[in-house]
C-alpha cells in the first residue's frame, strides 16, 4: 500500500511541473494564438537558474555554488525566464505562426547546446548534481519529504491557476483572445497587438521558468538531456487534448497525457523484454500521437471546451 502511494505521489508531482508549463502555454498559444515551440528552452533558464543559485560549489565551474534559499532561486527562476521570454519575444513575436515556431523552437535547441558547451557554467553533459529540495534536510524520509513537496505543488498550481483566471477574466484577457480571433480587429480598435503579445509571452515564460525550477530541485540533478524537444510535443498534446483556451483544461489535459505516457512505459516494460525495450520506448510517442489525432477528430476543442465569458 505505501509503495502504490508513494508511486502517484510521485506521479502527481511530476504531472505538477507539465500542468505548471501546460498553464504557461495556455495564456500563450490557447488565449493570444501565439506558437511558442520554445517551451523546453525557457524550462531549462529556469531550471539551471535555481540550480545555479541553490546549488552547492562545484571544483570544475567559475560561476555558481551560491547556496541561496530555495525560494529565492524559484523567484529569479521567473525573473530570468521573463526576462529571456522579453529578449526572444522582441525579436520573434513579429513574425507570423509557422515563422514563429521555427524561430522559437531554434531558440530552445540553441539554449541546450548552449547547456551542454559552456561546461565552466553548466558542467555541460555531467550536469549539476545535489541540488538542495525543500523539507528534505527536515525530513529523513523521502516519503514523508515527497508529500510536502506535492503540498507545494498544489498551491503552486492553484495560485497560477487563480491569478491566470483573474487575468483571463479582466479587459486584458479580453484583448488577449480578441488578438487570437482577429489581428487586426483588434489593431483597428486601437489596441497595442505587438505589446499585448509581448506581455502574454513573458508571463508564459516566466510560469514556464517556475516548472523548471521545481523540476530542478526536485530531481537534485540536472543535464541537457533533460529538455529536449519532446518535452515540448508532451506539453503542446496535453494543451489540445484538455482543451486550449481552458486553464482547468490544461491541468486536465496534462494529468490524461501524464498518464497515458507512464502507463505505456509500465506496459512496455512489462511486455517486451530488456534487450528490446530502448527501442520499443518509441511506441509511447506513437500512442499519444494517436491520441491526439483522435481527440483533434472526435473532439478538436478539448475535454473541456474554452468557457465564453461574457463581461459584465
Amino acid at each position: 500500500m505505501i509503495d502504490i502511494l508513494s508511486f502517484l505521489i510521485f506521479f502527481f508531482i511530476v504531472c505538477s511541473f507539465y500542468i505548471i508549463s501546460s498553464l504557461g502555454l495556455n495564456i500563450q498559444y490557447g488565449f493570444t494564438g501565439m506558437f511558442n515551440v520554445g517551451i523546453a528552452g525557457f524550462f531549462a533558464v529556469g531550471a539551471y537558474t535555481s540550480a545555479i543559485l541553490t546549488g552547492p560549489n562545484y571544483a570544475d565551474t567559475i560561476f555558481g555554488g551560491f547556496g541561496l534559499p530555495i525560494i529565492l532561486g524559484w523567484v529569479c527562476a521567473i525573473i530570468v525566464s521573463g526576462i529571456a521570454g522579453l529578449l526572444v519575444g522582441l525579436i520573434t513575436l513579429k513574425l507570423r505562426e509557422d515563422f514563429l515556431a521555427i524561430s522559437t523552437f531554434g531558440i530552445a535547441i540553441s539554449l541546450q547546446l548552449v547547456a551542454l558547451n559552456v561546461e565552466s557554467v553548466t558542467r555541460g553533459p555531467n550536469g549539476l548534481y545535489a541540488l538542495p529540495k525543500p523539507f528534505a534536510h527536515i525530513f529523513d524520509s523521502p516519503f514523508v519529504s515527497n508529500v510536502c513537496y506535492l503540498i507545494i505543488c498544489i498551491v503552486v498550481i492553484t495560485m497560477i491557476y487563480y491569478a491566470l483566471e483573474r487575468a483571463v477574466r479582466s479587459p486584458w484577457g479580453r484583448v488577449l483572445r480578441s488578438i487570437r480571433e482577429d489581428e487586426v480587429a483588434a489593431e483597428a480598435l486601437g489596441k497595442n497587438v505587438f505589446m499585448y503579445r509581448l506581455q502574454a509571452f513573458i508571463l508564459g515564460c516566466g510560469i514556464m521558468g517556475l516548472a523548471g525550477a521545481m523540476y530542478a530541485n526536485f530531481v537534485r540533478f540536472i543535464s541537457p538531456q533533460d529538455f529536449l524537444p519532446i518535452f515540448t510535443i508532451q506539453v503542446y498534446v496535453m494543451l489540445i487534448v484538455g482543451g486550449k483556451g481552458n486553464n482547468l483544461g490544461a491541468i486536465v489535459g496534462a494529468i490524461v497525457i501524464w498518464a497515458l505516457w507512464s502507463a505505456s512505459d509500465s506496459l512496455i516494460n512489462f511486455i517486451v523484454t530488456p534487450d528490446f525495450q530502448t527501442q520499443a520506448a518509441a511506441l509511447r510517442i506513437i500512442i499519444v500521437g494517436m491520441v491526439l489525432v483522435l481527440m483533434l477528430v472526435f473532439k478538436p476543442s478539448g475535454i473541456l471546451p474554452e468557457k465564453k465569458h461574457v463581461s459584465g
